[in-house]
């Protein structure tokens, strides 16, 4: 049961990993906190859902069309709603939310609810690792979540978007008079991390369901990582996915699944008590942002 739970701690911390990383990603470059990401999280795997089943393309083509289409969404979003807000942190968040609450109880109103609405596994197959069954779905996550912090660290320090990207992220008025454009970087930000909420949602969705409740989770999730590990910060995110999911599991294992949730909300409040920019954050940065 031990060696079981270990694995699967891992592979939690994966997942988490893969669904706060675009979250922080749109933070940490634009400090925009997106409240919608949860939303845009379902908004594409109901998407992948209608264009596979509804209008029977190949799902290879109803992902490829599902993720350029979110991070459009992500881009109207802000050029029509956060550019008028920006630097408001408030109203930020408060359009963000908003936004995210009219898309998820859309769907719940127009009656997508139930176990029917899932998408496809990658792989419909398992190993075992002593006594612990281990779905392909899940290692797919844990190779994803290597894949985006890999190739992301790579993107903005190798790519010219990504090095303004990082321009911004350290002095946005250094970066100006540098001719970087940031409200265009902001906005190719929001539109990236709603990219890489419609990714996670393409890997993780596959182990249960879709519903709209599960974009409230997604979202009390991805800011439960960002949290702990200092928004922002790449390596934050990792040793947060780390910390959460392990705690996750072995609550799950060793007391009750009902007290999962508890724990992420716990451990945010305990970080902010002791460390309120986080374990990677940086308060001198972050009160400098608002």
């Amino acid at each position: 049961m031990f060696l079981g739970t270990i694995i699967y701690g891992l592979l939690n911390s994966a997942v988490l990993a893969v669904m706060a990383i675009g979250f922080n990603l749109t933070f940490g470059i634009s400090g925009v906190a997106n409240f919608a990401y949860g939303a845009m999280y379902i908004f594409s795997a109901y998407l992948s859902w209608m264009l596979f089943n509804l209008l029977e393309l190949p799902y290879w083509l109803a992902v490829c069309t599902s993720i350029p289409a979110t991070m459009a969404l992500g881009a109207l979003m802000y050029r029509f709603v956060l550019l008028r807000v920006r630097g408001q942190v408030l109203s930020e968040v408060i359009a963000t939310f908003g936004i995210g609450l009219a898309i998820l109880e859309l769907f719940h109103y127009l009656g997508f609810v139930g176990f029917e609405y899932t998408l496809p596994v990658l792989i419909d197959d398992s190993i075992t690792i002593g006594e612990t069954m281990i779905d392909w779905q899940r290692i797919i996550v844990t190779g994803v979540a290597a894949l985006l912090v890999a190739g992301l660290w790579a993107f903005t320090h190798y790519t010219r978007i990504g090095l303004a990207f990082r321009g911004i992220a350290q002095d946005e008025r250094t970066a100006l008079t540098l001719g970087i454009e940031s409200d265009r970087i902001a906005m190719l930000s929001v539109s990236l991390g709603c990219g890489l909420a419609a990714l996670a949602a393409t890997v993780i969705i596959p182990l249960g369901s879709i519903s709209p409740s599960e974009g409230y989770e997604v979202l009390i999730k991805a800011l439960a990582v960002c949290i702990i590990g200092g928004l922002g910060s790449t390596g934050g995110v990792i040793v947060a996915s780390l910390v959460i999911g392990f705690a996750e599991r072995f609550t799950d294992t060793y007391v009750s699944s009902h007290w999962t949730m508890i724990v992420s909300l716990a451990a945010i409040l305990l970080v902010l008590g002791f460390k309120p920019s986080g374990l990677f954050g940086r308060q001198k940065e972050l009160e400098e942002r608002i």
